[in-house]
């Protein structure tokens, strides 16, 4: 008769150990790669954000260039550094 205790071979406590790190590794994998997805499209964004801002500054840079040789006197500093890029 047994005496309520389930006697496991060592092979099946090998197995189960192997089974349960396997596991493990596949649940840490899983959480690494959403963490890597997550930051890789927040990088994109920020460097999509920056390229915007960019084409934006280099556009109000033609326009006040294109002012100022015009003569419709749409940059007040001549020195073409600094001074607000909004006033285009």
């Amino acid at each position: 008769m047994s005496d309520g205790h389930d006697h496991l071979s060592r092979g099946e406590i090998a197995k189960d150990a192997l089974q349960a790190g396997a596991q493990a590794t596949a649940h840490t994998v899983g959480e690494v790669t959403s963490i890597v997805t997550r930051a890789v499209g927040e990088v994109a964004a920020a460097v999509g954000g920056l390229a915007t801002e960019l084409f934006a500054i280099r556009d109000d840079v033609r326009r006040a260039a294109a002012d100022q040789d015009g003569g419709t006197g749409g940059v007040q500093d001549g020195g073409g550094q600094g001074g607000d890029q909004g006033a285009v």
